[in-house]
């Protein structure tokens, strides 16, 4: 059964609002954010622009993560895990995910699926339909999620467990894509 988010099954927090200047919520995804990996045609790894907020006092730092819940496997498929934002960070570039060293503060990206420290766009499958991407960015109470046991070796998975009872707030984007349509 396919759930209506995923986030329907986490730890219910306020929201906040998630935008991008690349896709509207419940649009498709330019293929530049797609993967070059898994063949998407104009595929680039390319992080879309994400701007957020206002996120609630006390926040104390930020992470943004990226999920298709409609990965064919039963786990679904994270795309991006990054950790560790400043609490005043309100945006990040189109880009962004590219895992260099261009992060604010002392933030660091998690590895994806893949194992690869960085953002890795959409692939879903052909004969899979659309799949959901979720960016999430979760205002937490911590100065840094470290002090939860996450470490740049963490899985998104695992990062987003960690964060329980630490999230103030969470903002969530949605975007699809399809090899199908």
């Amino acid at each position: 059964m396919r759930v209506s988010s995923p986030y329907d099954t986490s730890e219910q927090v306020p929201s906040f609002d998630v935008a991008s200047s690349e896709f509207k919520a419940g649009e498709r995804l330019a293929p530049e954010h797609g993967s070059a990996i898994f063949e998407v045609p104009g595929g680039r790894e390319i992080s879309p622009q994400l701007s957020w907020g206002p996120v609630p006092e006390g926040t104390k730092s930020i992470s943004v993560t990226m999920f298709d819940p409609d990965a064919p496997i039963p786990s679904g498929f994270w795309h991006w895990g990054l950790a560790d934002l400043p609490a005043d960070t309100a945006e990040l570039p189109a880009g962004a995910g590219a895992g260099d060293d261009s992060l604010p503060g002392g933030a660091f990206h998690v590895p994806n699926e893949l194992g690869m420290h960085q953002y890795v766009g959409f692939g879903p499958p052909p004969g899979t339909g659309r799949h959901r991407y979720y960016f999430a960015v979760h205002a937490l109470d911590v100065d840094s999620v470290r002090d939860l046991g996450v470490t740049p070796e963490t899985t998104p998975a695992v990062l987003h467990f960690m964060m329980r009872g630490h999230e103030l707030a969470r903002g969530v984007l949605q975007g699809w894509a399809s090899a199908d349509e």
